[in-house]
């Protein structure tokens, strides 16, 4: 019996060969990240932050996917929308009287990775 090669296609080989290993991972943890979000919106516990609160957070994580679809495929704009949205969250992390050091940590370092290969990024 013949076994049939399957060869991806140019543009998803280019684009596995050129998604950094680092690129990957984050986007991997910021899928499951977003995943492990939506039981939240629906939590007491976002409820008691505020009536704003779900619905913020919602947001949060489309953005995020959205994030993260976008940096998989090395897309530019990903890099910007993930940076402007962190300000916005330390902002609104700072208005509430929670913001701290370890709030900055993870986001500051997915952005310095994403911009470390903007210029592998369409």
């Amino acid at each position: 019996m013949k076994q049939i090669e399957h060869t991806p296609s140019p543009e998803k080989q280019e684009t596995a060969r050129k998604r950094p290993i680092a690129i990957t991972v984050i986007c991997i943890m910021g899928f499951i990240g977003a995943v492990f979000t939506i039981p939240l919106l629906f939590s007491n516990a976002a409820k008691l932050i505020g009536n704003w609160y779900p619905p913020y957070l919602g947001l949060s994580a489309v953005v995020g996917i959205i994030s993260m679809v976008g940096l998989w495929k090395m897309k530019k704009w990903a890099a910007y929308l993930y940076a402007a949205f962190v300000v916005i969250n330390q902002i609104v992390l700072l208005v509430m009287g929670v913001w701290n050091i370890l709030a900055l940590l993870m986001p500051a370092v997915v952005t310095v990775i994403a911009f470390a290969h903007i210029r592998k990024m369409d």
